[in-house]
């Protein structure tokens, strides 16, 4: 058996609030989830973003919790890579610089391809990248 795809993926934020700002209002994912100063949950394409405050992760749930999802979290900067073309990393890159994000890095990929580096206010690592850098 083989799993089909990721269906979410979880960063681990400082301020949840900066961070809704910045995915949903500088990369315009739109909200579908919301717990206040735990977590904010983005649509992204076919799959989910989970934002999350590590702290409040590491609590147990209660035993008659309704979503009895076991403690999770970590400590330090993540890492996401968005899916994009190569004209769309160019609008993006403009677009980022544009609302004050400092793309860290851009390179071709020796194996064919680009990407664009920048953070987020949290410091986390996202980056857009022209699938083809994994041959797909």
């Amino acid at each position: 058996m083989t799993p089909s795809a990721i269906l979410e993926s979880a960063l681990y934020v400082t301020d949840l609030e900066a961070a809704e700002a910045f995915y949903g209002g500088v990369l315009g994912l739109p909200v579908i989830a919301k717990v206040e100063d735990r977590h904010v949950f983005f649509r992204c394409g076919t799959g989910v973003l989970l934002l999350f405050v590590a702290e409040a992760t590491k609590v147990p749930p209660a035993p008659d919790a309704k979503l009895p999802v076991p403690p999770h979290g970590t400590v330090g900067e993540g890492h996401l890579c968005f899916a994009a073309a190569g004209d769309e990393i160019d609008r993006w890159k403009r677009h980022l610089e544009g609302r004050g994000v400092a793309v860290e890095t851009e390179f071709e990929w020796p194996s064919g391809g680009r990407s664009i580096y920048f953070r987020d206010p949290s410091g986390n690592s996202l980056e857009f990248a022209e699938p083809k850098i994994w041959g797909l």
